[in-house]
C-alpha cells in the first residue's frame, strides 16, 4: 500500500504502538498520562511495560489483550486502549479488561486486600451512541459513585473515556499542554508539518518518531498493512452501525478477519483490530460458521 501522508495514523495499531508502546519512546506515553491524570495520580515519573497479552487464572478463562499495559514506579496499572470503531459492548469490554491487573494484585497468604489503582484509558475514534446528541462533553472520567451521598465511593479504579471526534479546536485555539495533546491525536495523520503551537520539546520527539519517511522498508509495509486494516476496518463496522444493521456487525466483522488473514496478517492484530478474540479467530477459520460464532 502506496502511504501519501507525511506522519502516521496514531489510530493504526502500528502506529499507536510505534508512538506510545516501545520503550525509546516511553516518554512520549508518560507526558501523555500525566497530562491526563495528574489531578489523580501526581506526577508519574517512569513506566514499567507490561505484557500486553494477559491470561485468565485457569486455562479455561478467556484472555485479554491490551493495546498498552504498563505500571508506574508507584505500582499504579495503566490500560491504554486505543478503539477505532464502534463496537457492541465496549464499556462492558473495559469493565472486564480492568478485572485483569485488579486479579493480579492478589497475594497469598495474610494478605490485607490493600490495591494500588487500576486506570482505563480508552482514546475513541468514535463516539458514544448515547451521546450523540452532547457535542460538549468528550472527556468521561468514571468511578464508583454513591447515588445517595453524591460522593466517589471508590477512588482506585477508574476509567476514562475520550471521544476525539467531539475535540474540534483549531490551533489557535489550542490552550493547554493537554490541547496540544488532543490536537495532536485527532490531526496528525492530516498535517504537513509541526504546528508553531506545539513546540515543546516532546512534541517535537513526536513529530520526529511520526515521520514516515524515516521509516525502513519493514516498518513502511508494516505501517502500510496496518493502515489498510484501520481503514477497511472503520469503514464496514461505522456503516453497519449507522444503518442500524447492528445484527449484520458479526458478519462484517468475520468477513474482515477472512480477508485479514488471507493477507496473511497476524491473528494478534486480527483480533485487536476486530475485537474477536484468539480463540474464536482459531476455532473457526475461513468457514461460515464464523458468523455464528461471533454472535451472529
Amino acid at each position: 500500500m502506496c502511504v501519501k501522508e507525511k506522519y502516521i495514523c496514531p489510530f493504526t495499531d502500528f502506529g499507536f504502538k510505534k508512538l506510545f508502546g516501545s520503550e525509546p519512546n516511553k516518554d512520549i506515553l508518560i507526558d501523555f498520562l500525566n497530562e491526563l491524570l495528574k489531578k489523580d495520580t501526581g506526577e508519574i515519573i517512569d513506566l514499567n511495560y507490561l505484557s500486553a497479552e494477559q491470561l485468565g487464572r485457569s486455562i479455561d478463562d478467556r484472555k485479554a489483550i491490551f493495546d498498552i499495559y504498563c505500571e508506574s514506579s508507584r505500582g499504579e496499572k495503566f490500560i491504554v486502549e486505543l478503539q477505532k470503531a464502534k463496537q457492541n459492548y465496549f464499556k462492558d469490554r473495559s469493565i472486564y479488561y480492568s478485572t485483569f491487573p485488579i486479579q493480579q494484585q492478589a497475594q497469598k497468604g495474610g494478605w490485607n486486600f490493600k490495591l494500588n489503582a487500576v486506570y482505563t484509558i480508552g482514546i475513541l475514534d468514535f463516539v458514544f451512541e448515547e451521546d450523540e446528541a452532547d457535542n460538549q462533553v468528550f472527556h468521561h472520567e468514571v468511578q464508583l459513585f454513591d447515588k445517595n451521598t453524591q460522593e466517589v465511593f471508590y477512588d482506585k479504579l477508574t476509567y476514562i473515556y475520550l471521544e476525539m471526534p467531539k475535540f474540534n479546536k483549531t490551533e489557535a485555539q489550542l490552550e493547554t499542554h493537554f490541547d496540544k495533546w488532543l490536537y495532536v491525536l485527532k490531526n496528525l495523520e492530516d498535517l504537513t508539518d509541526r504546528p508553531k503551537k506545539l513546540q515543546e520539546k516532546i512534541f517535537a520527539k513526536l513529530f520526529r518518531q511520526a515521520e514516515i519517511a524515516s521509516y525502513s522498508n519493514t516498518e513502511y509495509n508494516e505501517y502500510g498493512a496496518s493502515l489498510k486494516v484501520y481503514r477497511d476496518l472503520k469503514n464496514t463496522i461505522d456503516t453497519a452501525f449507522d444503518e442500524g444493521r447492528t445484527e449484520g456487525i458479526a458478519e462484517e466483522k468475520a468477513e474482515v478477519a477472512k480477508k485479514l488473514k488471507y493477507a496473511g496478517i497476524s491473528l494478534v492484530i486480527i483480533a485487536q483490530a476486530t475485537g474477536l478474540s484468539i480463540e474464536q479467530l482459531n476455532k473457526h477459520p475461513l468457514k461460515d460458521g464464523w458468523v455464528r460464532a461471533f454472535g451472529g
